[in-house]
Order: structure tokens, then sequence, then C-alpha cells
């Protein structure tokens, strides 16, 4: 349960959809990628066209699926929302993208993992606004082309990486999103419980954000825990005792560390001397997947110091020892 409380996933789904923001406006944080989108639409309105397909990248949890929900708002279109691993076949991709109306926005989430034949479907639907398919097979089989309403593909993604050149390149805007700040954050939580009508003091806000690894929907979701500590045992009231109480109780420690992390960098120092060791050694050390480990926990470790990536493997750093209360022998 901890990994998930911290993993980036999303569940409680209608607390998601109300949290979220509807407009540019509203969106707190990711300041120059706002700016920007803000450009890009009044330009593309303007002009009456539709968005160019966009790529959002980064990891989990600040903000991709929220940000495709408002620029659907902001063009005033219908948003179709599908994933990755949904779309098996190219007459999955087919589908969809004969439904579409014009000005549609389509979301494809995890759009790394769409396999290789349906990504090449992909490619004239985004620069003709056509669908080239075959029909039958053999000696009989011919090719058709079906015309598509112009539309806009968001497509999000954890591992920008993985994304193939070709489909890369069809995106016209591509921007990453980076970690909130603790005031962002503290924004965010404010907000939150505002939403959610619950009573909170400023420094019970400080002490969630500074546990929310930089990241809005693990803020959101440490904010309805510690709420449920504070209605069972505070009266309903959020103050820092209680905040301490509940985040600590869930094992997320100062700067947002939960047990998934802890066991990590203590698998490295004790098993492998504090590296450089390989992903996949430290997954099996810990009975962890290796895509959970470089999706949600490390791209924060990194971000934090407490980790280095290196051409033999991951080493720990002398920041993480001190974290952890360790001596650092260097040798």
């Amino acid at each position: 349960m901890m990994s998930r409380l911290v993993s980036g996933e999303i569940i409680d789904n209608q607390d998601e959809e109300l949290l979220r923001p509807q407009s540019i406006r509203e969106y707190i944080g990711q300041h120059a990628l706002k700016d920007n989108l803000n450009i890009f639409m009044q330009a593309a309105q303007g002009r009456q066209e539709t968005l160019d397909h966009l790529l959002f990248y980064g990891p989990p949890g600040l903000g991709k699926t929220t940000l495709a929900h408002i620029i659907a708002n902001e063009m005033e279109a219908n948003i179709k929302i599908t994933s990755g691993p949904s779309i098996e076949r190219s007459g999955d991709l087919a589908a969809v993208l004969s439904m579409l109306e014009p000005g549609d926005v389509l979301f494809i989430d995890e759009i790394h993992r769409l396999p290789k034949m349906v990504e090449e479907v992909l490619y004239p639907a985004m620069e003709d606004f056509s669908l080239d398919l075959i029909v039958g097979k053999d000696a009989s089989s011919r090719s058709i082309q079906i015309d598509l309403p112009p539309f806009t593909l968001i497509g999000a993604t954890t591992r920008a990486g993985d994304l193939s050149a070709p489909l890369r390149d069809r995106f016209g805007i591509v921007s990453k999103l980076e970690y909130y700040s603790t005031e962002e954050l503290c924004k965010i939580v404010t907000r939150t419980s505002r939403v959610l009508e619950s009573d909170i003091d400023e420094d019970a806000v400080l002490e969630i954000a500074r546990r929310s690894r930089g990241t809005p929907r693990i803020a959101n979701r440490l904010f309805r825990r510690v709420r449920d500590f504070a209605q069972v045992l505070n009266d309903n009231h959020i103050d820092l005792g209680i905040a301490q109480l509940a985040l600590t109780r869930l094992k997320v420690d100062s700067l947002g560390l939960d047990d998934v992390d802890i066991r990590y960098l203590n698998g490295i120092i004790e098993r492998f001397n504090g590296g450089p060791v390989g992903i996949e050694a430290i997954a099996a050390s810990i009975s962890e997947e290796v895509m959970t480990l470089e999706d949600v926990y490390e791209p924060y470790l990194l971000q934090i110091g407490f980790i280095n990536r290196t051409p033999r493997g991951r080493i720990v750093t002398p920041r993480a020892y001190a974290h952890l209360g360790l001596e650092f022998n260097e040798e």
C-alpha cells in the first residue's frame, strides 16, 4: 500500500476529477509551459485551426493528463482518452481515429507503449489527417485511404527516450514537465483543502507540501490520508501535529521518501557497498519491478541528489548516507 501512496498511479478517481483545474489560469506551476501554451492556443484560435500535436513527458503525477483536459476546455473541443497499452492492433487505433469530430483532442497516455505497427498507422493521421489501411489478405489485399477531420493529438509519457524518432518528430510541441517547488505545492494543498472543505493550518500545509516529492498528485493523496487521521483523531482539524503523526504512520519521511525509497537505498548500500550496481540487480534484491523503480522512484532520488547514474550502474551519494544516518566510507 505504501508504494502506491507515492506511485503516481491514479486512484480515488472521483476526487481526482473534483480537484482537477479546468482552465490554464487555475493550473498551478509549470509557468513557462503555461505561458507558451497560452500563446500557441491563442494563435491557433486566431487562425481558426486546430492546435498542433503536443507531447508531454516527465515523471508521473505532474499534470500531463490535467493539461490535456485544460487544452480541450480552452480550445472548446471534446477530448477522447485512451492509452498505449490498450491499443494492441492497427484496427483499434483506426476505430478511435474514425470516431473523431473536427477539432477533437485525442489524448494517448503512455504513448511510448504503442506497438510499432500501430505507430506507423498514426504517422499519416498526424501529418495529413488521413488513415491508410490494408484491406484483405495476400493477392486480394488493397490499400484504402480514409480522410480524417483535423484533430489535436496529445501524447503523454514517462519515458521520452523510449519513443521512436519518427513518432517524436511528428509532434509540433514537445514539453517536459518539471517537479514542483514547495511553494507551488503549498498552493495546491491549500486549494485542495478548500475544494474538499477541510480545515487546515498553514504549518500543516507546509509539512504536507515538503513531503510530496515535488508532485501534485502525491500532495493531494497525502492530504486525503492526513484528513482521515484528522477526522478520527482531531475533530476534523488538520494541524501540524496531526499532519506529522499521519505522515509518520504512513512511513513518509521528511523528504517524502517512503518504504520503497529506503529499501532501494539501503539495498544498494548493504548488498552492493553503495554501488555501482545495475538496476536489474537492485530490483531483484528488493522485490520491485525495474520499470517502477526507473519511472517512479529514481527520478526523484536523482532530483534530490541521493543517487547518481553512471555507465557502470547506480551509486548512492554521501547526501543519501547522511539522510539515512549512515557513515559514508569512500574507498
